[in-house]
């Protein structure tokens, strides 16, 4: 494995979704739209640019699926402005089943 690849798997990471305490807190932070490049995780209170986040997200397909992986926060928005709050997040590492989740989320007819 190359030395850069594993300098990036031992960065700290900050888990993105996690199991919400109330619907309250659900709607403050979620992740909003999906491609696959990324995902935009609303919330207000977005992570610095560079941070890398645990991503485990629930997306609905013919049942509940969990997409799992790592990805890095490369655009944040604050609130108060026009856009929502949240953070843009690039995908760097999916597992294999949440990159063929991501696939079928993406290729499926609506």
């Amino acid at each position: 494995m190359a030395p850069e690849v594993r300098d990036q798997r031992a960065a700290p990471r900050a888990v993105v979704n996690r199991e919400f305490a109330s619907v309250e807190e659900f709607i403050v932070e979620y992740v909003s739209n999906v491609s696959r490049a990324g995902v935009f995780v609303r919330s207000e209170d977005p992570l610095p640019v560079g941070t890398r986040v645990a991503l485990r997200f629930t997306l609905i397909l013919d049942e509940l699926e969990t997409l799992e992986g790592v990805g890095e926060v490369r655009r944040a928005v604050p609130p108060g402005g026009a856009e929502p709050a949240g953070m843009g997040v690039v995908f760097v590492e999916l597992t294999r089943h949440s990159q063929a989740l991501l696939e079928r989320l993406l290729t499926s007819p609506r």
